[in-house]
Order: C-alpha cells, then structure tokens, then sequence
C-alpha cells in the first residue's frame, strides 16, 4: 500500500499518523520498512517529532532502528526515550553494537547506563569492552548457540528454535566440551540433511577455522573472506569459545577501514564526515596543509635559483604546470595501487621487487608516450624543436620518478611497519613538484645555449 511512497511522502504520512494518533496505520507502515529505513525516516523528521517517533514504536523494532543509526544520534535517540526504556533498549541491543557506541560516552555516562541494565547483559558487555579497540574481543558477540557433542540432531534443532530469537545467526552451531574449549561446528544445512537420530558427533567438523581473541578485526576480515564464512568463532589462548563475529560487523569493518585510508591519503585526517564542524574539520586538516605549505615553499626557491634560465627562455613558464602536475598525477596512481595491494595482501621480498621493476617499467612507457606527445606540441606551438626536445626529455624523466616514488614510499613505510596510508596523495604530489620543477629547470638550463 505505501511501497510505491517517495521518501518525502513518506515523512509527510507518518507525521500526519502521528499527529492523528493512527498507531494501527503506522504500525502498518513500519512493519514494512527495514530497520535501516527507519534510520532514514528518524532522522528525516522534524526534532520536535522525533521523541513522539519513538515511543510508538515497538521495543523489538526500537532496538533494530537505533543499531543502525550514527554513534551520535544513537545517544539522542536513547536519551529521548527516557531511562526505564532506554535499559529494556540496551539489554536486547547486539553486545558487540552496545559497546562500541558506550566507548564512545564518558565513564561516567557509560556506567550510568551498564547500571541500568540487566546484570548478566552488562557484565557481558563490560567485558567486551576490557579488549583493545580492533581486535576480534571487541567486536564479538556472545549471542550465539553452542551444544555438547553428545547431543542428537533432534535435541539440536530444539535448541535452535529456543535460541533463535536472541541469537545473531543460526547458520552454524558450535559443539563446546565440559571445559566450554571448542571441539567442532555443525552448520544449519548439516542439521536438515542429517537424520533425527544421529549424534552431533557423528556430524561435526572437527577442524574449525576460529580466530584469536586479540587478533586485530582488519586480519579477522580476510579469514572470513577467505573462508566465505558468514560467522567466525573467537576463543582465548586455552581455545575456549568465548563468542563469535558475524560477516556483517566485518562489512561495517571493511567500510570503516575503507573510509580511514581514504582520509589518510587524502591527507583530510580522520573522523571527518558530513556532521563534522567546521572548526573541528579545519583543525584536523591543517596539520597536514601546514607541513606541505613550508615543502612547498622549497619549489619557490627553486624558481628563484633558475631565475636567469627563465629571464632568457620565458616559454619555459609555460609548460611549468603541466610538469608538475603530471607528475603528482602519476605518483598518486602509483600510491593508490601499492596502498590498495598492502591492504589486502602481504607481500614477500620477491613481489615487492617485483612490483618495483613493474611500476618502473610503467612509468617509462607513460614517460615516453607523453613525453614524445608533448615534444611534437610543442614544436608546433613554440616553433622550437630544441624546446620540444628539454620539455619532453623532462616530462619523460619526471613522470619515471614521480612512478617511483608513490610505489617506494609506501613499501618503505610498510616495511618499518608504519601504516602505508599516511603517505597521503598530498604528501607524494608535493615531492613531485619539488622534484620535477629541479629536474625540468636542470634540464633546461644544461640545454640554455641550444635554446637561445
């Protein structure tokens, strides 16, 4: 009935349910959304509406909604609904979502609301957070079903339908001894084509791929997808079971990571979206524009020390910026590529020369394309071979290093275990310019007897 509603007449709808008091019709409505389409339609919604929102919304889909939304508007959203609500809210919220978003209180603030909650979910949850930020404790949940070995297919599957409303997936059980170590995992699929009868034993697979509790969440992400698992168990140093990660805290995960290293190349820094301050935003940034202004100055200097160069030959201007723009242009290309391969794979001595002697070969081939290009425009637009012959030259010569440098400089940060993403796109195209404008300046007064 309202599928075919744009999101504005959405908005319009629901307020005017709202406003008449209609809960069956929006009750209708939300049935029919998706948590994360609520999201949407919360913060769509006029302030003043937004607390009116929520109370008519039913705990099970109140909880789901507030999950999807930002660190920031989850903590608007739980004040608004007062703290009675707020503790039945937090006590059915995933473990794992719970913590991240207290991590973000105060300890104060964050006390407050784990006092407020049923005793065995926030020792849970506190719990969770005692292990570092971005290792697999962190982000695991403890919602999941487990069973012993000597269990049949039968006692199993009733486990699951008792489980299934407060567990985050039932598409494996795990099989746990007396000691609650991980012995084995059966899937859901195991389940329906196994017979009543047989024990969990008989089914199981014995040789579980599981991760560490402190193994960083970038490293947990490639063993799900490695595996193609839709869950990963976590189990502490004596390999106890201690929870699980589902695949899609690891796709929150991959985006999250995504996001920092395009900041970091950027050179934006982080935590910077759509909300941030203005101020907060400039404060972040200029860190980096600071240290590449006073580099920057250097390719000043350099113009001052080929002033006579250019006083005699003034075409030489023209193609300045092509020279140095190319230049960063290319050894951003080559960062992007290096960075995006260390992200998903570590690569041996032997690939790194590899990768080396590939982007050097690139570069020569770009360089001798372009610069052949530019030699002939500009003999024909300066009417000076000579001219043609020292731009191309340099052009050849600055786009082989310019290559270079976006592919060693992130290797070597890698190497001395630094994140390769620091050496942002700003960084290596600033380089690029100091070291283009000295070599095609170099070139070009080396030649400044042809070109009079």
């Amino acid at each position: 009935m309202y599928r075919d509603l744009n999101a504005g007449q959405m908005v319009d709808r629901i307020e005017q349910l709202m406003t008449n008091q209609q809960y069956d019709e929006f009750q209708l409505i939300i049935d029919e959304l998706q948590p994360f389409d609520i999201a949407i339609l919360f913060n769509q919604l006029p302030e003043e509406l937004r607390p009116h929102f929520l109370g008519m919304l039913e705990t099970r889909i109140l909880t789901d909604m507030i999950q999807e939304l930002e660190t920031s508007a989850q903590y608007q959203a739980i004040r608004m609904i007062g703290s009675s609500r707020a503790a039945e809210v937090m006590d059915e919220m995933d473990n794992d979502d719970l913590a991240t978003f207290l991590h973000s209180l105060s300890d104060k603030e964050s006390d407050l609301f784990l006092s407020s909650m049923n005793i065995s979910e926030s020792g849970a949850v506190r719990k969770l957070m005692t292990y570092p930020a971005e290792t697999a404790g962190r982000i695991m949940t403890n919602r999941y079903v487990w069973i012993p070995q000597h269990y049949t297919v039968k006692e199993a599957s009733g486990k699951i339908r008792e489980f299934a409303d407060i567990s985050e997936t039932i598409s494996y059980l795990y099989v746990i001894d007396e000691d609650k170590k991980l012995l084995g995992v059966v899937s859901y699929r195991d389940l329906i084509l196994a017979e009543p009868h047989h024990q969990i034993s008989q089914i199981m697979h014995s040789r579980v791929i599981s991760v560490d509790v402190g193994m960083d969440q970038e490293q947990v992400a490639d063993v799900i997808r490695n595996y193609d698992f839709t869950a990963v168990p976590v189990v502490d140093p004596n390999h106890v079971l201690i929870g699980i990660i589902t695949v899609d805290d690891i796709i929150d995960i991959v985006y999250q990571e995504a996001n920092e290293d395009i900041q970091k190349l950027s050179g934006s820094g982080k935590d910077i979206d759509f909300n941030t301050k203005p101020t907060t935003a400039a404060f972040r940034r200029l860190p980096w524009l600071i240290l590449l202004l006073f580099i920057g100055l250097i390719s000043g200097t350099i113009i001052s020390r080929f002033e006579d160069t250019l006083n005699q030959i003034v075409a030489l201007t023209f193609f300045m910026p092509m020279i140095a723009g190319m230049t960063g242009n290319t050894g951003t290309q080559s960062l992007a590529v290096v960075v995006r391969g260390l992200i998903s794979k570590k690569l041996s001595g032997k690939e790194v020369r590899g990768l080396i002697i590939r982007e050097l070969l690139v570069g020569l081939i770009i360089g001798l394309t372009c610069g052949i290009l530019i030699t002939l425009l500009a003999y024909v637009w300066q009417g000076s071979l000579m001219l043609g012959f020292v731009v191309g030259i340099s052009l050849i010569s600055t786009l082989i290093i310019g290559t270079i440098a976006g592919t060693v400089i992130p290797l070597l940060l890698n190497k001395l275990k630094i994140d390769p993403a620091v050496a942002s796109g700003p960084l290596i195209t600033t380089l690029n310019d100091v070291l283009s404008l000295f070599i095609y300046f170099g070139i070009a007064t080396l030649f400044i007897s042809y070109l009079v």
